[in-house]
């Protein structure tokens, strides 16, 4: 472990490459698991608000969802997740002709309508925040739908920790990021 500040990070955002292959999974992180994406009430109120933006993008479906339960939910934990649709898709869920899955709020922030890219929790996948008394724990969640992004990490060479540079410096801060690749690079010249 890597203990920054108030969090602890695990070894594994250093020690393990990844790279997102889109044409590979799919998007299946949007698609499969047993609840929505955990959200920030700050979050969850934005997404509200942007709802008129990305309205059009969002299947039939997850606009009934939407009407009837609202953009998110309180799962078993306590915490607020996005709606789901059909116990699946994300209510965010888009399609292109190939099949692959993305965000309609992604989306929006890629055309310029909205300055907010997406949930931190969906930026920040695979790695999750796990809030305990003291500190976050900074933990990789590994799962078999990120195997070929694994292998994309392994083949260019990019640890977990790099790839996410955008969504960590996002939520923790551009002197967390500095501090956690100054220990990784320590780290790794020790092990190696």
């Amino acid at each position: 472990m890597i203990r920054i500040e108030d969090t602890l990070v695990s070894l594994d955002l250093v020690e393990s490459y990844f790279r997102c292959d889109l044409t590979q999974c799919k998007g299946a992180c949007c698609i499969e698991g047993d609840a929505g994406a955990p959200l920030e009430q700050k979050e969850f109120d934005l997404i509200r608000k942007l709802l008129p933006l990305i309205w059009d993008d969002l299947s039939p479906a997850a606009q009934t969802v939407i009407n009837h339960q609202g953009v998110g939910y309180i799962d078993r934990d306590g915490e607020i997740v996005t709606s789901i649709v059909d116990g699946k898709d994300c209510v965010f869920t888009c399609y292109d002709s190939s099949g692959v899955c993305s965000c309609a709020i992604e989306k929006a922030y890629r055309a310029g309508l909205t300055d907010f890219i997406k949930p931190v929790s969906c930026h920040l996948y695979p790695v999750r925040i796990t809030q305990c008394r003291d500190y976050k724990a900074v933990n990789y969640s590994r799962w078999n739908i990120c195997r070929a992004a694994e292998t994309a990490g392994r083949l260019s060479g990019t640890p977990l920790y790099r790839f996410l540079r955008e969504p960590l410096v996002r939520k923790f801060g551009e002197e967390w990021y500095g501090a956690i690749d100054a220990c990784a690079r320590d780290y790794l010249k020790i092990k190696y």
